[in-house]
């Protein structure tokens, strides 16, 4: 019995989330073609984590293989926008090509934070293919609890 043909099932994977556009792409590269729409890997978006200290939100958002100067983020009160731009290298070399999964696009993602975000305050790192940003509250923006007579 042969056990190289077997695949091990995991709840997490696309089939198991049921994607199917993203199996349909898996499908058509693994026959040697390329999708005719926007890669799913792009349209997955940017992945983050979000913690919350009294004083600041502190952000890690993984956006590897990028570089710094790829990158822009936007903080307007209480909102924020990431955006990228990978471009994919070595384009017009197409021989010898015998596996591709890297692409080029944009990535964007804008959310909205419970209490402005002080911008004048607000710092940004690029490290090991993850963004470190930390945005502090500004002061005096956290609403007011009104007590009902």
């Amino acid at each position: 019995m042969a056990t190289s043909n077997l695949t091990r099932y995991t709840p997490s994977s696309p089939l198991g989330l049921f994607e199917p556009l993203r199996a349909l792409e898996e499908l058509l590269r693994d026959t040697g073609m390329e999708p005719f729409w926007p890669s799913t890997e792009l349209a997955a978006g940017i992945r983050m984590d979000i913690q919350e200290t009294e004083q600041a939100y502190q952000i890690r958002a993984d956006m590897p293989g990028l570089k710094k100067e790829d990158i822009k983020v936007a903080v307007d009160g209480r909102q924020v926008s990431l955006s990228a731009q990978a471009e994919q290298g070595g384009q017009g070399e197409q021989g010898g090509m015998l596996w591709r999964e890297r692409h080029t696009g944009q990535w964007q993602r804008s959310f909205t934070l419970p209490q402005e975000v002080d911008d004048s305050q607000a710092a940004a790192r690029y490290e090991d293919g993850v963004l470190h940003l930390t945005l502090p509250k500004k002061a005096g923006t956290g609403g007011t609890r009104l007590t009902i007579q």
